[in-house]
Parts: C-alpha cells; sequence; structure tokens
C-alpha cells in the first residue's frame, strides 16, 4: 500500500511537468484577449479538441509514414524534408486547422480578431499538453525543460500566426469578400505548415549547421510571434 501514494506523486510530477507550460502560455494568452474574454467553456473544449487533433495526427502521422517509406528511400535528401513538412508539420497543423474551424468559424462568440488567435492557440496548447505528456512519461523529466522552452512555444507560435489568418479570413466572409477569405483560410494552414516544417527540419537533422540555425530560428520566430501577440490585442476589432 506505500507504493501506491509514492506511485500517484510520480505521476502527478510528471503530469504537471508536462501540462504546466502550456497552461502558463494559455493563461498568457487569455489575458490578452481584453477587450471580451471568450466563454471559458468554449475554451475548455477547444483544448480537448486539441488532444482529439494530438490522436488524429498520430494516425494520419503513421499512413503517411507508409506511403513515404514505399516511395521515397530512407537515405535521400528528401527524405528528412518530407517528413518535416508532409508527415508531420502538414498532418499536425491540418488536424488543429480542421478542428479548430469546426467548432468556432460560426460561433457567436467569434466576434473579434484576437478571439481567433485565443482560439487556435488553445487548440494547438491542448494538442501540445498532451504530447507532452507522452514524451515525459515515454522519456522521463530530462525532456520537460528544454520542451517547455521549445516545443510547447513553439506550438503556440505556430497558433498565433494561424489565428491571426483565421480571424482575417472571417472578417472577409463577414463582408462577403470570398476570394479574400479563401486565401486566408489556405494561408492559415499552409503558412504555420511552412514554419512547423522548417522546426522540424533543423530540429531532426543533426547536422552541423541545423542547431546554429535551429537556435536563430526560434529567437527570431519567438520574438516575433510575442510582439505580433501585443500587435494584435492592442489592435483588436470586431470581425
Amino acid at each position: 500500500m506505500f507504493f501506491f501514494p509514492v506511485i500517484s506523486a510520480v505521476t502527478a510530477v510528471y503530469v504537471l511537468a508536462a501540462v504546466l507550460p502550456a497552461v502558463f502560455l494559455m493563461v498568457y494568452i487569455y489575458r490578452h484577449d481584453t477587450v471580451e474574454p471568450e466563454p471559458k467553456g468554449l475554451l475548455l473544449r477547444l483544448i480537448g479538441l486539441g488532444v482529439l487533433s494530438a490522436l488524429g495526427a498520430m494516425v494520419v502521422e503513421s499512413l503517411l509514414t507508409l506511403v513515404l517509406n514505399v516511395l521515397v528511400p530512407a537515405d535521400s535528401v528528401l527524405y528528412l524534408p518530407l517528413t518535416a513538412f508532409v508527415v508531420v508539420a502538414a498532418s499536425e497543423e491540418g488536424m488543429k486547422f480542421v478542428l479548430l474551424r469546426r467548432r468556432t468559424w460560426n460561433h457567436p462568440a467569434f466576434n473579434y480578431r484576437f478571439d481567433g488567435v485565443v482560439y487556435a492557440v488553445f487548440v494547438s496548447l491542448g494538442f501540445a499538453a498532451f504530447e507532452n505528456i507522452l514524451y515525459v512519461f515515454s522519456y522521463g523529466l530530462s525532456v520537460a525543460l528544454p520542451r517547455a522552452l521549445l516545443s510547447i512555444p513553439g506550438h503556440m507560435s505556430f497558433a498565433v500566426v494561424m489565428g491571426v489568418f483565421y480571424s482575417r479570413a472571417r472578417h472577409h466572409a463577414h463582408y462577403g469578400e470570398e476570394a479574400k477569405c479563401q486565401a486566408d483560410l489556405w494561408a492559415a494552414w499552409l503558412v504555420p505548415v511552412l514554419l512547423h516544417g522548417f522546426y522540424d527540419t533543423c530540429a531532426m537533422s543533426g547536422s552541423t549547421w541545423s542547431t546554429p540555425v535551429f537556435l536563430l530560428f526560434v529567437l527570431v520566430t519567438y520574438t516575433a510571434v510575442f510582439r505580433l501577440i501585443k500587435k494584435e490585442s492592442a489592435q483588436d476589432a470586431p470581425v
């Protein structure tokens, strides 16, 4: 019986180490939604959809990996970028985007531009928190800190970009500007895919150039994204 409290305590530590970075960033984004904060029930459902998107992405990535292994030799120079951009980035950002749009596009609370950023971030951080739990339980607490500094903010950064284009698309839809709406909806998926794919290519490369390029990319991206958050929050307006 003594071991059960110990196991429970260890489990709690692992879960907290995996989840707290995502929760911190959710609170950060929520506090920047100053005009009209979003319903908490909706945000909780979006976190759940983030978990669902992670499960869906796992299935899609497995299928795409099988196809890639048939079409491209593992030692080909194309194998790594195709894995990063198509197998991982396109499927993960695609699952997030599909569930984000399905749940929020016609929601009555989606009435300000910064709302799209909040929605995208909560879906993405739900994804990231679930993924982080899997990593921490698989590889131990040693991965918690680097993932808290890199992977979790990375998912948030891609989501902020997605949310900005997503809100622009909603704005264009409101005014019947269908061509602009469709262009921004495509951008809401494709731009995060490009960012995510480049991030993963550098992270998975293991070459002499990849680490400095990766760190520079992370520094520039995170700086730009946090400035974008402040700008979009300050200039929030009805969609």
